[in-house]
């Protein structure tokens, strides 16, 4: 199982980023799709979670309204688009695919600064 993230960058606040995520070596249309995030000197929290069966989405109260999680099964791809970015957002965005195990991948860096 491979996941690799990619779209992270700089932004100013205010801007806007979208992550990729995709997978291989899953069915990936099976597996319940996950963002989380790392900040310097801070544990990893979640983001964002998009179901397997009816794509029905959640998000952390402190990223809820500004991103959108969705998925492309024909791609095999995960999405966050990030908007209204906060310098709070700067973090590692981690992918996360379970299906009773759980895969991560490498993480993307977005920085939130002017």
């Amino acid at each position: 199982v491979q996941l690799v993230e990619s779209g992270g960058g700089l932004v100013q606040p205010g801007g806007s980023l979208r992550l990729s995520c995709a997978a291989s070596g899953v069915t990936f249309s099976s597996y319940v799709m996950r963002w989380y995030r790392q900040a310097p000197g801070k544990e990893r929290e979640w983001v964002a979670t998009i179901a397997s069966r009816d794509d029905s989405t959640n998000y952390a109260d402190s990223v809820k309204g500004r991103f959108t999680i969705s998925r492309d099964n024909a791609k095999n791809t995960v999405y966050l688009q990030m908007s209204s970015l906060k310098p709070e957002d700067t973090a590692v965005y981690y992918c996360n695919a379970f299906r009773l195990l759980n895969y991560w991948g490498q993480g993307t860096q977005v920085t939130v600064s002017s």
